[in-house]
Parts: C-alpha cells; structure tokens; sequence
C-alpha cells in the first residue's frame, strides 16, 4: 500500500514517466480496453430488502438492514452500466459483523442502467447529477457521514459527491477508477477541452450503433473486466439491459470529467483499490506510478494495487476486497 501525504511531490522523471504511459495507452489501443472496463449484476433475486422512500429520477436504492444502536451507513455505488447486485457478495459480508456493529447499506441503482427506466437519465450528464442526488438522499435520510464505495464510474460519482459534499462523507473506497479518465485518451498534457472531440466521437459510435452491434461489443469487452467465469453472464446480463444512449452519455462524461482540480476538497480519509492494467506493456510499476500522480493532490490518500484481478475486484478477488474494506472502515 502507497500513502500520499500531504506534502508528497512528485518526482519529475516520475510524472515524465506517468504521462508517457497514458500516452502509450491512448496510442496502443489500450484506451479500447478502459473502454471495456465498466459492468454487470443480475438482479432477479430477492435477497430480503426494500427500497428506500426516495423519490428520485435518477436513481433509487435498495436498503438492507435495519437502522439501530452501533449500526454504520454504508453506500454502495456500481459502475457503468451495472446493477446494485454486484455488491451482494459485500451485503452478504457486510451482514456477518458481530452484534452491535452492523450495517446498513444502501446500494444505488441508476436509472437507465441494468433494466432501471431511463426517466431523469434520458438526456444530457448522468454522473454528477447522480452524485448530487446521493447528497440529497443522504440529508434526508439524516445519515450521519456514511461510509461510500464506489467502483468504476460508482468511484467518479464517489469522488464527485466527497469533493462537493465534505461535510456528508464519512470514508471514501474508490474501486479502480482514477480522476480523469480522459487522459488515457488525449496522452501527454490532456485536458478535459481536448478530449471532447474524443469523446464527442465515442458517443456518437457508441449511442447511434445498431443496438445489436452495440450488445456484441460490449459482450465481447466484458470478458476482459471479469476473470471470475462465474459472475461473468450477470455483468452480460446488466450490460444487455441497460439503456444505450443512457450508458453512451455516461461515458462520455466520464471522458471530459476532470476531478483533479477537486481532489484537495476531500476531507474524508480515501482509500483506492486498483489493479494492473490488462496489458504487458502496463507492468505494475507503470500502473502504480499513473495511479500515484493521478491522486497526488490527494491528501493522506492511500492506494492498494490488488494482485489478479480485473476491474470487477469485488468478484475476482472477493477475499481480497472484503479484507481491505474490513480494514479500512475500522481505522
């Protein structure tokens, strides 16, 4: 595990270095495979919760657990185009704390992802609005600063919602997402101007594809995000079911979203879990050093590369994930 104090300034030849592996990922081809990390769930089961009385048209949330004395607030955000049931596995081990120290968590669902109606999600960003209603669903429920885990596009919003809203957060898990995915796009000195054409294109392949097409590919890009073969047709499952144009708008923005200049405003203690890139030209070393200097401004942020796994870290490699997330709500 990596800390990045509050003082921590990267070394030149190492930012040198970082920019030069984005560029490389962008000029490889490797921007296809960022493109495919992001998925899943199956949400048929009934594993006893409700839904929360929230009225919202960007999301609604499912509730397990009941509130009471010694019981934490825990939200569960999912990613690109994925269901709250990706989190079941953390629910199940969530619910196995003693008495007295239990959980409540609430798992996300947005709309126009994994069968949820588009409604407010229709048009325009996806992300930020969500995260904003995350803020709002916090207040109130008057939940005194949850802890929030994030993975993918869940860890944008999670960052989004820690950097805007200090005061509502307790902990932060961002689960292999960095702050601006734009620069795997626009290599060297990219900002989130230079990359809308970029992502102006993505989106209008990705949105205007036939929608057959459109399920083969992402079919095809899901093998990549999940090793566990077993949990793989529930990512195929979500991924079919989600809104096109709902998960087309969502990644484009998180393309131009830079939350760089934000970090500094996070107040709440933040821990990154991540993997090596899915490439031989990507060794960890590289790996870490992008993910050093994409939170170096950061502080106190600590950063934990998690051995084989792809993107879906909390299905890969469960022990793992539940050891650290034990780990780190307890400091």
């Amino acid at each position: 595990m990596v800390r990045l104090g509050k003082t921590r300034i990267m070394n030149s030849q190492i930012l040198t270095g970082v920019i030069a592996a984005l560029g490389l990922m962008a000029n490889f081809g490797l921007v296809d495979d960022v493109r495919a990390q992001d998925g899943h769930g199956d949400h048929a089961a009934d594993h006893g919760h409700h839904h929360a009385a929230f009225e919202s048209g960007r999301l609604h949330v499912r509730v397990d657990g009941e509130p009471g004395p010694g019981v934490r607030e825990i939200i569960l955000i999912p990613g690109l185009s994925s269901s709250p049931e990706i989190w079941q596995g953390t629910v199940d081990h969530l619910a196995q704390a003693p008495q007295g120290e239990g959980w409540r968590i609430h798992r996300i669902h947005i709309q126009g992802f994994a069968g949820a109606p588009a409604k407010g999600n229709a048009e325009g960003p996806v992300a930020a609005p969500v995260a904003e209603e995350i803020a709002r669903y916090i207040a109130e429920n008057d939940l005194d600063h949850p802890v929030i885990v994030g993975h993918s596009m869940g860890g944008t919003i999670g960052l989004m919602l820690a950097a805007r809203h200090p005061d509502a957060v307790g902990k932060l898990m961002v689960v292999d997402q960095i702050p601006f995915m734009g620069a795997m796009f626009g290599g060297p000195g990219a900002t989130a101007e230079s990359v809308t054409p970029i992502a102006d294109q993505v989106y209008a392949g990705m949105a205007n594809s036939p929608p057959d097409a459109y399920r083969a590919a992402a079919a095809t890009t899901v093998t990549g995000m999940v090793n566990n073969e077993q949990a793989r047709p529930a990512v195929l499952a979500d991924t079919a079911a989600s809104d096109q144009k709902v998960s087309s708008a969502a990644y484009r923005e998180l393309i131009v979203t830079d939350l760089t200049p934000e970090l500094a405003r996070i107040t709440a203690p933040t821990e990154v879990l991540y993997v090596k890139f899915n490439d031989a030209r990507m060794t960890p070393e590289i790996t870490d050093a992008i993910y050093q200097g994409a939170f170096a401004s950061l502080p106190g942020v600590e950063l934990k590369r998690i051995h084989d796994s792809a993107h879906f870290i909390m299905l890969d490699q469960a022990a793992a994930f539940y050891s650290a997330l034990d780990a780190f709500v307890a400091e």
